[in-house]
Order: structure tokens, then sequence, then C-alpha cells
């Protein structure tokens, strides 16, 4: 039986998007089932006095604001899909343009008009709501990806590189235990790399 991991991310944190890509690689070999979530820095970050995203323009807000849309109309499952079709494009091959989104959309077998809620700060609510619910698993002294299963929850782990067949479920069996360690709250490697999501 394949356990639900509930996965919150940010569209356009790149080292999100590699941790995500391992989780889908150990599904094929571990019997987890991701369940997509949005926890956007942008809402993370509301009210801060600096701006650790380098994010004057609020740019960050764009996608999130298609997720929020995105899961509103189509639920979860929409969700997954629409943000692996953004990820590609962004992480991957470095795309950003007018056309990113709605072809995102449309690749994900959603209405490309939903590209036009990146403006609409209706969507707002919903993003913060998103991102609390994600940052009330392990609390808001982290950022993303949260990842919560089995009544364990925790922030990560943040990778430059995607272990791909058994080295991704290794890495997965491993990131249980240790989050199910009773005290467990913290383990940190080397300083980050450039993400390379090949």
């Amino acid at each position: 039986m394949s356990e639900i991991a509930d996965v919150w991310f940010d569209p356009s944190c790149p080292y999100t998007w590699i941790t995500t890509r391992w989780l889908l690689e150990a599904a094929e070999v571990r019997p987890v089932t991701p369940r997509w979530h949005l926890l956007s820095l942008a809402a993370l970050n509301e009210g801060r006095d600096d701006d650790p995203e380098n994010d004057p323009e609020g740019y960050l807000w764009l996608p999130a604001r298609v997720c929020a849309a995105v899961t509103a109309e189509a639920g979860q499952a929409a969700l997954g899909r629409f943000y692996t079709a953004f990820g590609t494009r962004v992480h991957e091959r470095g795309e950003m343009g007018v056309r990113t989104i709605p072809d995102a959309l449309a690749e994900a077998g959603l209405p490309e008009e939903l590209a036009a809620a990146a403006l609409d700060a209706r969507h707002d609510g919903a993003v913060r709501a998103s991102t609390a619910e994600g940052l009330a698993r392990v609390g808001p002294h982290v950022g993303t990806p949260v990842v919560a299963v089995g009544g364990r929850a925790f922030f990560g782990p943040v990778l430059s590189r995607v272990p791909r067949g058994e080295a991704a479920g290794r890495l997965w069996d491993g990131t249980l235990l240790v989050a199910g360690t009773p005290g467990f709250h913290e383990l940190k490697g080397r300083p980050h790399a450039a993400p390379d999501p090949s």
C-alpha cells in the first residue's frame, strides 16, 4: 500500500525543484505517492525588513498565484502536473517569458486562461493559507520544501542533484528514519552547490 507524502513547494525555488524530482524518483522504488501543496516564499517572507529571496519586484507571487488557482480549479494532482511542466521550463531549460506559464498550463491539460491569476491578488489569501498549513507541520523557522508523511514532517532535504533509482529510495528510507527519531530537529551537510537538475 502506497503512503501519501504531502509536499509543500515553492514553484520558483531551484533547490525545491531538485528535491521534488527526487521524491518522484523515490516513488518509483518505494511505496510513496507525493501529494502537492503550495508553500510560497513570497508569503513566507512578507513583512520582513530584509529580502532573503532578492525579489523586490514580487515575481515570486506570480507563479504562486497560478498554483493557487490551479489547485482551486482542478485539485492537487493538476497542481503536480502544472508544477512539473512549469519547473521543467524554468529550472531545466532556463525559460521564463510571457508564454512560460500559459504553455505549462496547456501541457498540464489546464486552461491557459488560468495564467491571468498571476496578476490577480485575490489568490493571495489561498497562497498564504497553504503556506501556513505547510509551516504548521514544522514551524516558521524553515522554508521550502516541507514534507509530511506518516506522522513525520521535515524541511528538505535540500539537494543540489537528483538521486536516481535505488539511491533515491535509500535517501527516502534514511530521511524517514532521521525525521522519525524523537528529539530530531536538524541535520546539515556541506555548503550548497549550484542546483543541477540533469
